[in-house]
């Protein structure tokens, strides 16, 4: 049995979980989130408690239970309390500005990188452009969002240029000595 997949979830006040089948549907005060699940995977609201379990011990399904329960359990505290990342942008002429459903973002490149943003998501820009902070009620939709803008241009270990999340320390390499 799943050491993390045989925890019950306690749904919270102000949160409903509605199962149907293999769906679960969440809502709550920032908004309602949804999810398919795998066959095989069940899913039980019994008390004001969700009970994940499973219908045999198969490798595939062993694998998804314990995931099942986290999954279920991020929509209930994105729902509730949402998810944050912020990242910040460090360099020389380096800065972010957001137009619309657009964030800009100059990296010294030739032409602005520019980032759709998706929806359910919401993006804000401080003053000079140079911390960038990603909300939202998907912890998975907020984590990915966050990494494409940071693939844009990674922290370097030299001179420490680029995007990172912020409070991320980066390694700093010494570079070139002249003898």
């Amino acid at each position: 049995m799943s050491r993390i997949g045989k925890q019950p979830i306690v749904i919270p006040a102000g949160v409903t979980v509605a199962v149907n089948g293999s769906e679960v549907q969440v809502k709550g005060k920032l908004g309602e989130l949804k999810r398919t699940f795998r066959q095989g995977i069940t899913i039980n609201v019994e008390d004001g408690k969700i009970v994940v379990g499973r219908i045999d011990d198969t490798r595939m399904l062993k694998g998804c239970h314990g995931l099942s329960r986290t999954l279920i359990m991020n929509m209930i505290d994105g729902v509730q309390t949402g998810y944050k990342k912020a990242l910040n942008i460090e360099g020389t002429g380096f800065k972010a500005i957001l137009a619309g459903k657009k964030l800009s973002l100059s990296l010294g490149f030739a032409s602005p990188k520019d980032y759709l943003i998706p929806e359910g998501i919401k993006i804000t820009v401080d003053a000079p452009g140079l911390n960038v902070i990603i909300e939202g009620i998907s912890k998975e939709l907020v984590g990915e969002s966050a990494a494409r803008i940071r693939a844009y241009y990674p922290a370097e270990p030299y001179k420490g240029k680029g995007i990172k999340y912020l409070g991320e320390k980066i390694r700093r390499k010494q570079g070139k000595t002249v003898a």
